[in-house]
């Protein structure tokens, strides 16, 4: 664990728009430096991608991009990021993704020039190591094409650089449908870790070399299919919650092997990493309802640099379309964070309270993300001698929180999830902290379902 104390250690100064590390960016954006920034995450309607049909996607990116800087020119905004994340085919062959990229970037620069706009384009290919069964985090043949559209889409204009990397998943999806927690924990901060600390260094040097900015990952494979399973009511909303905080040290490395945010947005747990290293990040909560409900609508907003909203396919809504009018809906939010720093120190206190306390009564996921809870369970992530120890007493402090919560009155909780609490903290309790005790325990248990030596193991 390289981090062994606290960047940011007050609730107060863990707070939209200001982070301890700002990011400025090629056009100027200064990202965790006083302002917040939309960003704005679309993508295609059904159809066929590939070289065949790349002009007809070509003309949607087109669309996309000519329509939200318009927009965005028309709110008078002072910038913002555009994110492409990419679809299978996308990374599979790189042309597609790097062509999408250029076609942005002329866009984005178009506007620069004119306007004064400053725009910055987030590559985010998506892993398709996971494509593979078992999975071949090292060997895999998809690896060559991330890293090649990584390479080449910096190249082209993609200046924030990031992946929502999925190391580990071939055993955390069953463990969270068993609610499993050691096999959970095991996915996370043995699995994850170690493929996060395969991955990573290659990012970072494709960043640097290119002068560009790895921006970092996000355990949405995890942490979000943790959340998306409680809300269909398949697993406990705890059992989502405490894995939230479980993904923590995993998502960690990529800022220990040299990423500098702002993360990705998709990674609730953003506000952890934000709290250890002090880098900016970026945020989605009620607007990404256009790909996934959850129950942190107002609270993930509380410590955004950058807020955001999740996949929203271009397709046309009354208004216009709908990558517009999601942007609209994030500028204005951004507006009113802004105008909150703009009045002072007091005043953004007292959104920050408001955007908290909204949601953290209802649900476990939003109250352990509330800034002072962050810090109470990241004071115990540092404290961690490895990712394993990390991870388990981040874990343990969360269901502690909860707990708290739950005798005070505080948290709305169905009866039917008091029983997890105790399996919770017995599994947990079972987790050695030695990863070489570790592995010989799960091994037998997970037989092939993985590959332990495209883990290093």
């Amino acid at each position: 664990m390289k981090y062994k104390s606290l960047t940011i250690s007050e609730p107060e100064k863990l707070i939209f728009g200001d982070a301890p590390l700002p990011v400025k960016t090629k056009r100027g954006l200064i990202i965790g430096g006083g302002r917040v920034y939309a960003e704005v995450n679309f993508t295609l309607p059904p159809m066929e991608v590939s070289l065949k049909t790349l002009p007809e996607v070509r003309k949607h990116y087109t669309e996309i991009t000519e329509g939200i800087l318009e927009r965005a020119i028309e709110l008078n905004s002072r910038g913002l990021v555009l994110e492409l994340e990419t679809l299978l085919e996308m990374t599979r062959t790189p042309a597609i993704g790097v062509e999408l990229v250029t076609v942005m970037n002329e866009i984005c620069e178009k506007y620069y020039q004119k306007y004064n706009l400053p725009v910055e384009i987030r590559l985010t290919p998506n892993d398709l190591r996971e494509f593979d069964r078992p999975p071949q985090s090292r060997t895999s043949s998809y690896l060559d094409s991330m890293l090649e559209l990584f390479e080449l889409g910096s190249k082209a204009g993609g200046n924030l650089l990031s992946i929502e990397s999925t190391g580990g998943k071939e055993i955390s999806d069953n463990a969270l449908m068993m609610c499993d927690m050691k096999r959970f924990i095991f996915s996370q901060s043995v699995l994850g870790v170690r493929d996060m600390e395969f991955l990573w260094p290659r990012i970072v040097d494709i960043a640097r070399k290119n002068r560009v900015i790895a921006g970092g990952d996000t355990a949405c494979g995890f942490g979000n299919t943790a959340m998306i399973l409680a809300d269909r009511h398949y697993i406990p909303k705890i059992v989502a919650a405490v894995a939230r905080v479980a993904t923590v040290p995993r998502t960690l490395v990529a800022v220990e092997q040299g990423a500098t945010g702002p993360d990705k947005d998709c990674a609730y747990e953003g506000i952890f990493i934000k709290a250890i290293t002090g880098i900016p990040i970026s945020m989605e909560g009620k607007t990404s309802a256009c790909a996934h409900l959850s129950p942190l609508g107002n609270v993930a907003a509380a410590a955004a640099d950058l807020w955001s909203n999740e996949s929203v396919q271009n397709i046309r809504l009354l208004s216009g379309m709908a990558p517009v009018a999601y942007y609209e809906q994030l500028e204005y939010d951004v507006r009113l964070l802004n105008e909150a720093k703009r009045c002072g120190e007091r005043e953004s206190i007292l959104l920050q309270k408001l955007l908290v306390n909204s949601d953290i009564g209802y649900d476990p996921q939003a109250l352990v993300l509330a800034p002072g809870n962050v810090i109470r369970i990241a004071g115990q992530i540092i404290r961690g001698k490895n990712s394993i120890d990390a991870t388990v007493s981040g874990c343990k402090e969360a269901i502690k929180i909860i707990r708290e919560a739950i005798d005070s009155g505080q948290l709305l909780t169905d009866e039917k999830e008091l029983v997890w609490m105790d399996i919770l903290e017995s599994d947990i309790n079972s987790v050695p902290t030695g990863e070489s005790e570790f592995v010989e325990m799960m091994l037998p248990e997970l037989g092939d379902t993985f590959i332990p030596s495209e883990y290093g193991l």
